[in-house]
């Protein structure tokens, strides 16, 4: 079967013709899921971001670094000691929109383990300190116990990949959503986008009918909800706000009822956790303000010079590093989302394995394609009031990133039974040095749960498990 004389007309037009090289050599089916894909490409888009170049138009992100300051509108944990009505109100009306029903939470899982050497979805990487739990595990049942502490069921949007959607799906099921109820837990998936030989402009292909495609970023977020329809399904429910984290934190504090509140009570659009950085080196984007506008720029775009500088205490002038955790007014996103610049894409150079013309696949040594995603990080510049609120590192930003040595299962591991140590010494138990802890978040998922089910003096010691 020929390609279609619309399809042939719109390549030829994009100049993108040789995408038919191979059209007679598919099956029907292939056709039709090739056409499709092709369909699907917007080439005055890839168009548009190769005009614009690699570098971006206007100025470069490195020039706007020199003129950054520390964001302004922040809370310090300092400033929650300081001041506790501060720390209580905030507090108060968290737990006012969770028990409102007015929060959903949305988890951005669409990274396989491969870094880890684990052939999955990194959220079937199995975390727990004493068992087999996984990250998808602590996750779900963090959600879940919010829903019951609040008296109302917590919609959990997945966002999924090409990837992972298939296993994730498969997987969350078999483990029945961990007690979510199934109609409660939303998946949508991340969209793509093509890769772009670096001298020609052509698209590169994966395989005869196949284009070469890379996920379109967090940032593609805005985009995969509306597709899924989701803002509508949010405001049929009465959701108002969305608390944002990734797959690879399992200590990050899902629904924080401060972090909420202060959202609100500063009437901020979009807020954002951050940790202070260990040193200026640390490879963590920085949270700062640009004339005026709160942002996040990437580790990789902040001058040396930038990042090393210290203020009159010789502290570091720039430790606001972003934790990829945030709360969002779904009327913000849902506007972002609709507009007609919506986030900005960024241009990466990397490796692209490609098919020759000869059909052979080439697997490069240099860059010779170009990837375009978008960051959800970049809205914060669009947001009112965007506001920035310190976390605990120790107790909040443990991510599971590299197979050894710093942010690696091992030290998440850590930090996870630390910190239920911790809970427990607060409930006045008495843990043996080198007891290995793991409390599900079904049993307690903030210290104060523990206070009516811990007896003072209760003594742990070996391998223990609260579920």
């Amino acid at each position: 079967m020929s390609a279609s004389a619309d399809l042939k007309q719109r390549l030829e037009s994009a100049n993108q013709q040789h995408l038919l090289k191979w059209w007679d050599d598919l099956s029907r089916e292939q056709q039709a899921n090739f056409e499709e894909q092709l369909t699907s490409v917007d080439f005055d888009l890839i168009r548009r971001l190769l005009e614009k170049g690699s570098g971006g138009a206007g100025e470069s992100i490195a020039a706007k670094a020199e003129r950054a300051t520390p964001p302004k509108n922040l809370v310090r944990l300092a400033d929650l000691t300081a001041d506790p009505d501060l720390a209580i109100d905030a507090d108060k009306k968290g737990r006012e929109l969770l028990a409102a029903g007015k929060v959903g939470v949305v988890l951005v899982a669409g990274g396989q383990g491969t870094r880890l050497g684990f052939d999955q979805p990194k959220g079937m990487f199995p975390i727990g300190p004493v068992t087999d739990r996984t990250l998808f595990q602590i996750m779900f049942e963090q959600v879940l116990a919010r829903s019951k502490k609040s008296g109302v069921k917590i919609p959990y949007l997945i966002m999924t990949s090409d990837a992972t959607d298939a296993d994730t799906r498969s997987y969350l099921k078999s483990e029945n959503y961990f007690g979510l109820d199934e109609s409660d837990v939303l998946f949508f998936k991340q969209g793509t986008m093509p890769a772009v030989d670096d001298r020609e402009g052509t698209l590169l292909l994966a395989d005869k009918g196949q284009l070469s495609v890379s996920p379109d970023g967090h940032g593609g977020m805005l985009g995969a909800l509306a597709n899924a329809n989701l803002f509508q399904e949010l405001e049929s429910r009465g959701i108002e706000y969305l608390y944002y984290h990734q797959v690879d934190n399992p200590t990050a504090i899902i629904a924080d009822p401060v972090f909420l509140g202060l959202h609100v009570l500063r009437e901020s659009e979009m807020s954002t956790k951050v940790i202070a950085k260990v040193n200026a080196g640390e490879k963590t984007g920085v949270v700062v303000d640009v004339d005026g506008e709160t942002q996040i720029i990437e580790y990789s775009d902040m001058p040396t010079a930038v990042s090393e500088k210290t203020d009159s205490d010789g502290d570091l002038l720039h430790w606001a590093g972003s934790t990829a955790i945030h709360v969002f007014d779904v009327q913000f996103l849902k506007r972002i989302a609709e507009s007609a610049d919506g986030l900005p894409f960024h241009t990466a150079h990397k490796k692209v394995s490609h098919l020759a013309e000869n059909g052979e696949l080439i697997v490069p040594d240099e860059p010779n394609a170009y990837k375009f995603e978008r960051f959800i990080f970049d809205a914060l510049p669009m947001a009112k009031n965007a506001l920035v609120m310190e976390a605990d590192r120790s107790k909040e930003f443990n991510p599971v990133k590299n197979a050894e040595g710093s942010d690696s299962p091992q030290t998440c591991r850590s930090a996870l039974n630390l910190i239920a140590v911790d809970w427990l010494t607060m409930a006045g138990a008495e843990v043996e040095s080198g007891t290995r802890i793991e409390i599900s978040p079904l049993y307690a998922v903030e210290p104060a749960d523990l206070d009516e089910k811990i007896e003072p003096g209760t003594h742990y010691s070996g391998e223990v498990i609260l579920k």
